[in-house]
């Protein structure tokens, strides 16, 4: 289990953090910057052991932080590490810091001791940073082991006891007390071994020489040197190392100059010339020959530069990494023919070249954002260039035309957040290209795209495609029958854009709008639920809504006129003269009446309307054909000629009244029609009486009767008419009713009578037949305004009290 070492500065615990509220919003900013910068400067450092499992717990972070587990949840706590890899999970729920995988010491720090993995933790609502270390502890996994299991010695024989000869080191990975601690050699009766610290501080053995040497005497020595490295319990490696004993060498080889010095650019390719040194010899033949070689070099400078043994050039044997090392102290040895050698150094300093482009390491991202928020964080990320100098200097934008900026925060941290409140309506979607850019020469550049969507907030109302609606409807229509559909459209998206159509309610008591008229829900389809009549109901109007599925819920309204159009269902009706089963209506015609005398007129009605109430009168039969002739525009029966002796008494007309419908109704109108000598004759005997042959002088009374009586009936028409008229419009002016037909205009011989007449001008006649009379009389009566009733839907006519057969007409 991890432990915490210790901390620089003590976090200030969140509770009293959150009862520090100033008033003013100027002292809140400057107290806020105060101490993300106090804490983003604390450090707090952790221990662990390497090898340790991936997931094991490092620390209590949100203790440590002062903060409650719950906080680095809702504060989208992040942790991310120095090294570009994500090594340590963090726990939001518990606030425990655990790892993510096994850390392997040398595999991290390779010989730098200690080894410290750095990383920041950062927390939202607000924005802070905090930084912090954990020490990798070493554990002894690795054993000392030497470059070679066989090293060769050559030692003259006049060497002197105490002389000392360096050997080879061993490597060991671990550090510490677990690194290599101490070397060993066989007991022997002429060497023993010492344990040196080299320029580099590590450990090398040094052979130092017991007694005389006598190379006839023993020509060859075998020892077996031991590293030791200081762990428990200790591991260690062996190598075999050869003594020759030569023939006396008394000069060593020396290196002109010492320490060589030289930089080499980390783009140089292998194989690529690093420098040559150079060692002298004062001894000649085999014994100032000069061979170089590396002293001691560490497995990392043997797998990057090779020397060549004759002309000591050194060369590259892979490539450099600047961001790995950054120079290199190499040991060189100078060995003559004789055994004799000499040291030097050679120091190489890597020279960094911008080859690592930016890297970019995203630590928060939200790819959705609703529409009409607020300035929203989009990302948190982090930016850095592995290159030094100004090829590690990093600059980061993004494209400018995008309602999004970028706010640096923390060191390489970078805030990508909304410039301004976003329309989906306007845009759904957002590609953000982040690109990092070094100083270097020539420079580099990384990109990453981020997507973006705006999510839907219901803020658009539905809308209707028209404002107002006409539809036409025929009337005596099926039930069910579809009329139209009305359409509205939502520019929000999903369930802010489904649309549910409905009725509103109507502020016209009179109207059944819910018998009438039903609407799809789903797709804004109208019906007529019931068969509509023109005459009951030529038109209404009714609001229908439109409703969104948002929250809150968005609605808008449109205005529906319906027309009922109408179609000829109504034959014409008689209103004059009047029609009954028993017997035709009667009409008296003075025999010296002139051509084109006004016999009757025929008044009619049609409850249709338009072409379907123009009406026309035709003359289907009469008695004598050419004597009466009817007038097709307004239905006046007039004579056509002068009547004669030789006519007729007693005429029968058959009319037809016909409306100009498709396909036409008409109506039959029968009319009988008494020739008289004058109206003063009371009855006209019916001509199958036979008249006494010497009754003239009767007969010439009877004419001059009739004579008589027609002055007086017109007289008396006269007055009627006028006292009428009178009655009439004062009804009408006190709104009891109407007693007359208006005129009406006509296109042609056709006349329109909806609900007017066919009367070119005001008629009113009190009629009445004494039916029971033996004599057939003809009598006028007073005017009886007060028992007509016309209404305009039907043209009701109604009996008098006063006479059976009596009508008003107008």
């Amino acid at each position: 289990m991890a432990k915490g070492l210790d901390t620089n500065n003590r976090f200030p615990s969140m509770e009293k953090m959150e009862r520090i509220r100033p008033n003013r919003q100027v002292m809140a900013f400057i107290f806020m910057l105060v101490w993300v910068q106090v804490w983003s400067e604390s450090t707090t450092r952790y221990s662990i052991m390497e090898e340790t499992e991936s997931s094991s717990f490092v620390a209590h972070l949100a203790k440590d932080l002062g903060l409650r587990s719950g906080d680095l949840a809702a504060r989208s706590a992040r942790v991310v590490s120095d090294d570009y890899k994500q090594r340590l999970l963090l726990d939001p729920e518990t606030g425990d810091l655990l790892l993510r995988e096994k850390l392997d010491r040398e595999e991290l720090c390779v010989s730098v001791d200690p080894c410290v993995l750095h990383f920041q933790v950062s927390l939202e609502k607000p924005m802070q940073y905090f930084q912090g270390e954990l020490l990798i502890q070493d554990i002894n996994d690795h054993s000392p082991e030497f470059p070679d299991r066989e090293m060769l010695l050559k030692i003259p024989e006049n060497s002197q006891p105490g002389s000392r000869f360096s050997l080879k080191l061993a490597q060991d990975l671990d550090v510490g007390s677990n690194g290599l601690q101490q070397y060993t050699v066989n007991p022997n009766s002429h060497f023993h071994v010492l344990t040196r610290n080299n320029s580099g501080g590590k450990k090398y053995p040094e052979l130092v020489q017991d007694r005389a040497l006598d190379r006839e005497e023993q020509a060859e020595l075998s020892l077996t040197l031991t590293a030791l490295d200081g762990g428990s319990p200790p591991r260690s490696g062996t190598a075999m190392v050869r003594i020759l004993i030569l023939d006396i060498n008394d000069n060593a080889p020396e290196f002109v100059k010492t320490p060589y010095e030289v930089q080499v650019l980390e783009s140089s390719p292998p194989d690529s010339p690093v420098l040559t040194v150079l060692a002298q010899d004062a001894d000649t033949g085999n014994f100032g020959r000069v061979s170089y070689g590396l002293f001691q070099a560490s497995d990392e400078v043997q797998q990057t530069f090779s020397i060549n043994e004759i002309t000591g050039e050194i060369r590259l044997k892979k490539g450099l990494d600047f961001e790995k090392i950054k120079s290199y102290h190499v040991e060189i040895e100078a060995t003559d023919g004789g055994g004799l050698s000499g040291k030097g150094a050679v120091v190489i300093e890597v020279v960094d070249v911008n080859d690592n482009a930016p890297e970019l390491t995203i630590s928060s991202l939200t790819s959705s954002v609703p529409e009409n928020a607020p300035e929203t964080v989009i990302s948190i990320f982090r930016v850095g260039d592995r290159d030094s100098g100004e090829n590690g200097k990093v600059v980061c934008s993004i494209p400018e035309t995008l309602p999004f900026i970028l706010k640096s925060t923390f060191k390489n941290f970078y805030t990508l957040v909304t410039e301004r409140p976003l329309d989906r309506e306007s845009r759904s979607e957002y590609n953000i290209t982040i690109t990092v850019t070094d100083m270097g020469t020539p420079r580099l550049t990384t990109q990453h795209t981020i997507t973006v969507e705006v999510s839907d907030v219901n803020d658009n109302a539905p809308a209707f495609t028209q404002s107002f609606y006409t539809l036409f409807v025929q009337e005596n229509n099926s039930p069910a029958l579809y009329i139209g559909t009305i359409s509205a459209t939502d520019s929000d998206s999903g369930s802010n854009a489904h649309i549910t159509y409905s009725l509103l309610p109507t502020h016209d008591p009179q109207l059944p709008l819910s018998s009438l008229i039903s609407i799809n829900a789903n797709n804004g389809q109208l019906f007529a639920l019931r068969a509509l009549d023109y005459e009951a109901l030529q038109t209404f109007e009714f609001h229908v809504g439109a409703t969104d599925q948002g929250f809150p819920a968005l609605s808008s309204q449109a205005l529906v006129r319906v027309l009922v159009l109408d179609a000829n269902d109504n034959a014409p009706f008689v209103l004059y003269p009047l029609q009954n089963a028993s017997a035709p209506f009667t009409e008296l015609l003075p025999r010296a009446a002139e051509p084109g005398y006004l016999v009757t007129k025929v008044v009619a009605v049609d409850r249709d309307s338009g072409q379907n109430a123009w009406l026309s009168f035709q003359l289907l039969k009469a008695t004598e054909p050419g004597l009466f002739s009817v007038w097709a525009h307004n239905g006046e029966v007039r004579t056509s000629r002068l009547l004669s002796e030789r006519d007729a008494p007693k005429h029968r007309l058959l009319l037809l009244v016909k409306d100009n419908g498709d396909p036409p109704r008409s109506a039959s109108v029968t009319l009988q029609v008494l020739l008289v000598d004058g109206f003063s004759q009371p009855f006209l005997p019916l001509p199958e009486v036979a008249l006494d042959p010497t009754g003239e002088e009767d007969a010439l009374t009877l004419y001059l009767v009739i004579a008589l009586a027609s002055v007086s009936s017109l007289f008396l028409l006269s007055v009627v008419l006028f006292v009428v008229v009178r009655l009439c419009r004062r009804a009408r002016a006190t709104s009891v009713g109407g007693c007359s037909l208006s005129e009406g205009h006509f296109p042609g011989h056709l006349v329109d009578v909806s609900g007017d007449g066919t009367l070119s001008q005001s008629y009113q006649y009190e009629v009445c037949l004494r039916g029971d009379s033996g004599t057939g009389e003809f009598k006028f009566l007073k005017p009886m305004v007060s028992n007509l009733l016309l209404q305009d839907a039907g043209r009701e006519i109604k009996e008098t009290p006063h006479c059976r057969d009596s009508f008003v007409f107008s």
